[in-house]
């Protein structure tokens, strides 16, 4: 035996069941993932923590800042936008990008920190 499996058969049948119940479904856990891997790409974590300290910016902004293009930039931000990370409004010529709720919360928790503007306070 390893030193971590259990040597002997302990099920406690009630908590586990409990417990059981209230986890996430497949397609959940699957859509959380997916959340959460978008934010292992370097570059998209560079641009969900410049949100996240800018707010609300342009792709022409997000694109100086992390020092990429404005394809990429797009590619991107349509991928942060396609999970509920990121949402955007056009403003004239101009395509506005922000941190959903959802967003801040995942980028806080991966970054470890906990700022001011991530949190809305």
């Amino acid at each position: 035996m390893t030193d971590d499996s259990c040597d002997l058969l302990c099920l406690d049948a009630p908590r586990a069941e409990s417990i059981r119940e209230k986890l996430l479904g497949d397609d959940e856990a699957d859509g959380a993932a997916g959340r959460a891997r978008a934010l292992s790409d370097p570059t998209r974590l560079r641009l969900a923590a410049a949100l996240g300290e800018g707010g609300e910016l342009c792709v022409c902004d997000l694109a100086w800042i992390s020092g990429r293009s404005q394809g990429l930039v797009s590619h991107h931000l349509r991928t942060l936008r396609s999970l509920g990370l990121v949402r955007s409004r056009r403003d004239g010529k101009l395509v506005m990008y922000e941190l959903t709720d959802g967003g801040k919360v995942l980028l806080s928790a991966v970054l470890g920190v906990v700022s001011e503007r991530l949190v809305g306070a």
